[in-house]
């Protein structure tokens, strides 16, 4: 099967901002436009994931519905929804990072992450696989900040850490390279809105 993904130009900025979105909701937004307007991307691809290895089958939800309510969060001219990962047939971002890698040498592609995901990368599978095949940009979240950088992939890759000053120019370095970028910290938590709204989905 031929993958379908999104159109971009020969040596465009690409953030890939991958995730279970269950659901997606503003502080993933925020998320987003923040990383796209500090390190200065055309693009930013959220990756729906089909399912999250770290997490039971019956805390991802209905992939149909995450996909279809992250398209009406990510409301931007900028920002692509896409199901790739669901093409794929991936279950991890190391499998997605593999089959995207031609797709990769065509442009400036680099990972966006939450602070709460980097405290806990060195759990992914094949992670340090992921830190050697695209820059990453940590964006601070309530309560993980520190734990992200005192954390094992903080350590571990101490020397490849990018001045948050330096923010721009992390999406055409050569990995690993990854930088840590503060921003207004947002409330909202996916579980917590699972909790309150267990209907959220249906849509």
């Amino acid at each position: 099967m031929m993958l379908k993904a999104p159109a971009f130009g020969q040596g465009q900025r690409i953030g890939l901002f991958g995730g279970s979105f269950n659901p997606a909701h503003y502080g993933h937004y925020m998320v987003a436009l923040y990383a796209m307007k500090r390190l200065e991307l055309d693009w930013v691809w959220w990756l729906v994931s089909p399912q999250n290895p770290l997490k039971d089958p019956t805390e991802t939800g209905e992939y149909k519905a995450r996909l279809a309510y992250t398209r009406k969060i990510a409301r931007h001219p900028r920002f692509i929804v896409t199901d790739i990962e669901k093409q794929i047939g991936s279950r991890t971002t190391a499998e997605t990072l593999r089959a995207l890698n031609p797709m990769l040498r065509r442009a400036h592609f680099m990972w966006i992450m939450g602070a709460d995901s980097f405290a806990n990368l060195h759990r992914w599978h094949d992670w340090l696989e992921i830190v050697d095949t695209l820059p990453l940009a940590v964006l601070a979240r309530p309560g993980y900040s520190l734990r992200a950088l005192g954390g094992p992939a903080a350590s571990r890759f101490a020397e490849s850490q990018v001045p948050a000053d330096r923010a721009r120019s992390l999406v055409t370095m050569k990995p690993p390279a990854w930088c840590f970028i503060p921003m207004p910290l947002r409330p909202e938590s996916s579980t917590a809105i699972r909790l309150k709204r267990p209907a959220i989905l249906n849509v």
